[in-house]
Formats: structure tokens, sequence, C-alpha cells
């Protein structure tokens, strides 16, 4: 976990169960009917939703997704997220340990950044009832009052990674989002490292073993714009992490995202959000 994670209040997967005592790795929860999460939160573990019908808005690192049928939804631990889900909406959620996570989610085509930022995308009907039959599979066996069998459950949360693995793979949904230059997923990983130190695409590029201009090359290519708008994102994410999530005063956000100053900072997140930091933390 980030040194840093102290700064927000982090849900642990045992505050969603029945027997905290017990310390599970997976919990299965139905959501039917209207929901909703109006303080952005995040947890430490991580999160799978498979709707069966459903409509509102689930916000995951402050940007919107509409909820639709036959829908995966994806949360990866330490990422912020609310949700509004409308009435008539029924789906499945399996919340997963870090412990777990690497079982889950077995060797992705895709680096894990590409993910978060496409997190959202629908599956194929076939796709939906195979993980369906899975999502029920471990509900009935997280029931069985003779003793819970865990490798049994475990084997069946790797299959539906699998399965969402062969759903993008596939190339539906959002897949050709994700389908970038490796570079780039290699690029969004080293910015979620090293982002509060170093803002500059010649180090990026130099972990990479490319020039700058090959990087900013590779960037306009696939996503249309600048390693530095790339790094400058993550900076804005965190901000704006820090900014709801968090109790900080925007003086000790300022010094923990290493900025120069109070207006050094403020100009940059205005730059890119239309508004202040104040405006955004007080903003609904």
């Amino acid at each position: 976990m980030s040194p840093h994670a102290d700064h927000f209040p982090i849900l642990d997967i045992q505050a969603f169960s029945e027997y905290p005592e017990q310390g599970y790795d997976l919990l299965f929860h139905e959501l039917r009917g209207r929901n909703f999460i109006d303080r952005p939160h995040r947890h430490d573990f991580f999160i799978i939703l498979l709707f069966e019908k459903g409509r509102g808005v689930h916000t995951i690192d402050f940007k919107e997704h509409k909820i639709s049928d036959k829908q995966v939804n994806l949360v990866f631990p330490n990422q912020v997220h609310q949700w509004h889900i409308a009435q008539g909406t029924v789906g499945y959620q399996l919340m997963i340990s870090r412990k777990w996570f690497e079982v889950f989610w077995p060797a992705p085509r895709y680096p894990a950044s590409c993910y978060q930022h496409h997190p959202v995308f629908t599956v194929p009907e076939e796709t939906y009832r195979l993980l369906l039959h899975e999502f029920i599979a471990i509900k009935n066996e997280l029931k069985q009052e003779s003793g819970i069998f865990w490798e049994l459950i475990q084997s069946r949360s790797k299959t539906i990674g699998l399965l969402v693995n062969k759903a993008v793979n596939a190339g539906r949904g959002s897949a050709d989002h994700l389908r970038i230059h490796p570079v780039i997923g290699n690029l969004l990983d080293l910015a979620d490292q090293y982002f509060r130190q170093q803002r500059s695409v010649s180090f990026y590029a130099g972990k990479l073993n490319i020039s700058a201009n090959y990087l900013n090359v590779i960037c306009r290519k696939n996503l249309g714009t600048t390693a530095s708008s790339l790094i400058k994102d993550r900076i804005l994410l965190e901000a704006k992490r820090l900014l709801k999530v968090s109790e900080m005063s925007v003086k000790d956000i300022v010094y923990e995202l290493d900025f120069y100053d109070h207006a050094s900072f403020t100009r940059f997140f205005k730059e890119l959000t239309g508004m202040t930091p104040s405006q955004f933390r007080e903003k609904n």
C-alpha cells in the first residue's frame, strides 16, 4: 500500500461482512432497486459488478459511467467511487481482498492501468450467462452451513477473471480503447509510481528506454494527446481524490503533491478543471 494512503479513509473488506471476525477474502452482495453512495470513498479491495439490468450512474475516479444491462463494472483497490442506482436495477457484486486479487485477475492481456481507465463495458449474452452462473454458484457456496469450500470459490473467482479477459480480448465493448500501445500502459503504471516526484517527460522516457520525442509520438498517435498531459492527468486525479475523500487542508495537499506554492497548485487545477481546488471540494 502506498505510504500516502493514510490520507484517505479507506474501507476494509471486513467492514462489509456480516461476520468480520471470520476474515473472509471474498464477499457477495446483491443489488436490487434504488441504491445510493453519495459520498465518494475508496476500498483496499477489488470489486466486480455484474448488472443483469440496470439504470443509473457509477462514478469511478470522478468519471461518470451510465449503468446498463449485461454490463461489467470494475473498481480497483484505491480507486474512488460512488453511484446512484435507479429503481428496477438488478446486479451482483463480488468484493475480493488484495490477497486474492492476483488469483482473480489472471495474466490480463493489457496493463491493469488500462482497465482502470476503461472499467465499464457490456458483455455478449453468452458471456453474461457464464458470468452469472459463476456469481450465483459463489453465492450458494458462501451459504453452506456445513462449511465453505474456499478452494472452489477461489477457482470460480479465477474463472470470472478469465471470462472478463476473454470478453475484453474479443474486441467487444470498450476493448478497442484498451488496445493501446504497450508503452502507454507502461507509462501509466510508471506515472502511478512516480507522479509525486517526477513530472518531466524525459524522466519517464528514460525509464522506458526511448526518447522523449518518440514517447510523445506514441501518445499522440494512439490517444491524440501528449505524454505530459497523461502525467498531469495522474497528478490531477490524486488532487481530486485528496480534495474529495481526505480531510487534508488545501495547504497540506499543495505540500503532498510537491507544488511550489498554493498559487501554482491553484493555477494547475483551474487550468485543467475550470475550478479552483476549493470550488471543486465544495461542489456536490
